[in-house]
């Protein structure tokens, strides 16, 4: 065999190696290629399946009604596919429905007292957050025909008065209040939550209701309201807890972080709520 000869089989051995170097590099590029799509893929999925959807149940203290409706439309319109129903009462009556089984998601109280309903009965995820705190005023009748000017004037003679039942918070906040101005009050009727008590005054079947300052703010000129200093000893703190049996856990975590975020927060003094 001839030194020619030999010199081009090396020739085509060596190009051979080279073309088959070649091939496996883009078989290997194809492949990281593919795993790369295939990654890119499954974090879209992810993505995906991360996105909010159904039904958020939110038991709140009936005082919550209007600044927690507004918070419900823009939980809704931030996630798309989600739906906040609410149930709003006196917060004993939500609490004892909770440990009775009733299937809610998310539990806004009035006060640590009818949270810890909830918690004791270990139906709650971790421990609630205080949220915002409340205050006590007196609603009157447009006007304020009667001249109510303290928690001393609810106790005149002929003067029809509302109050909270005792167990609910507000009821609790108006009785320690009155204490606190050593006053005895015997109202025409005690309500099961805050929202019935301002009705009575609405309605003008009552004179005056010792309710929340956000409610008078929330009723506008349908009732004047009226400060009176031991509201400062009866400021209730607003307790939020994920619920241990919660249908939509997911949803009701980003609704309780709506609620304590910059954003619920000003939706929640704008209502006359005090910040935690």
């Amino acid at each position: 065999m001839t030194r020619s000869v030999r010199r081009t089989r090396r020739t085509l051995q060596a190009a051979g190696a080279g073309a088959a170097a070649l091939l496996a590099l883009a078989a290997c590029s194809s492949s990281d290629s593919d795993s790369d799509s295939a990654a890119a893929g499954s974090n879209s999925s992810a993505s995906a399946s991360a996105k909010l959807s159904g039904a958020v149940t939110v038991f709140a203290a009936a005082s919550l009604k209007e600044s927690f409706t507004t918070l419900g439309r823009e939980f809704e319109k931030e996630h798309p596919g989600t739906k906040v129903t609410f149930s709003f009462g006196g917060s004993d009556t939500l609490a004892a429905s909770i440990t009775g089984g009733a299937p809610a998601d998310v539990f806004a109280a009035a006060s640590p007292k009818t949270m810890a309903i909830v918690t004791d009965q270990k139906d709650a995820v971790g421990t609630p957050a205080t949220f915002v705190r409340n205050q006590l005023e007196i609603a009157t009748l447009p006007g304020n025909p009667d001249k109510v000017s303290s928690l001393k004037d609810l106790t005149k003679s002929g003067l029809k008065v509302v109050l909270c039942d005792k167990t609910v918070p507000c009821g609790a906040a108006a009785q320690k209040a009155l204490d606190a101005a050593k006053l005895k009050l015997t109202p025409v009727s005690y309500e099961q939550d805050v929202k019935s008590a301002l009705t009575k005054v609405e309605l003008k079947e009552a004179d005056a209701a010792v309710v929340y300052r956000t409610d008078v703010k929330a009723a506008g000129d349908k009732v004047a309201g009226v400060d009176f200093p031991e509201s400062a000893r009866a400021v209730n703190n607003y307790p939020i807890a994920l619920l241990k049996n919660a249908p939509n856990t997911a949803a009701a975590r980003a609704f309780i972080e709506l609620v304590t975020s910059a954003e619920g927060q000003k939706v929640l003094t704008e209502a006359g709520f005090l910040k935690p």
